[in-house]
């Protein structure tokens, strides 16, 4: 199966902005190929507010978040790659998600087998409750 990341993303995304609130990226900025302002890191990541008034050029795919915004007044092109993103929450609530950190393309985690059951004698069966 595809990663679901990018797809939980792009929801989350519309879904905070459609309730009027600030989208914010929570991003590993240590990560390979994520370019933003250094002197913006703290503890090794950056919060993005990536609402459609703070940002231009917005884009959202399965590879990564790419946009322009202004840091201090200066212009910068800014890229996180989707593994990068730890995080999407809205600013006003903290309604929002945090991903494990331990995503890598195209992999999934092991889908944990259900907890034993004992077999079913082939009918159903109810029970009241009071």
């Amino acid at each position: 199966m595809l990663p679901n990341r990018p797809y939980l993303l792009k929801a989350l995304y519309s879904w905070i902005v459609d309730s009027a609130c600030t989208p914010h990226l929570l991003v590993n900025a240590e990560m390979e190929g994520v370019q933003v302002p250094a002197s913006f890191v703290q503890d090794g990541q950056i919060i993005l507010n990536v609402s459609p008034s703070a940002v231009q050029g917005f884009h959202m795919d399965s590879d990564g978040v790419s946009f322009s915004a202004r840091f201090g007044g200066t212009p910068h092109h800014i890229f996180a790659p989707i593994a990068a993103i730890l995080g999407i929450y809205a600013r006003e609530n903290g309604q929002g998600m945090v991903f494990d950190d331990d995503y890598e393309e195209g992999e999934q985690p092991e889908p944990t087998p259900p907890e034993s059951t004992p077999p079913s004698s082939g009918r159903p069966s109810l029970k009241v409750v009071k």
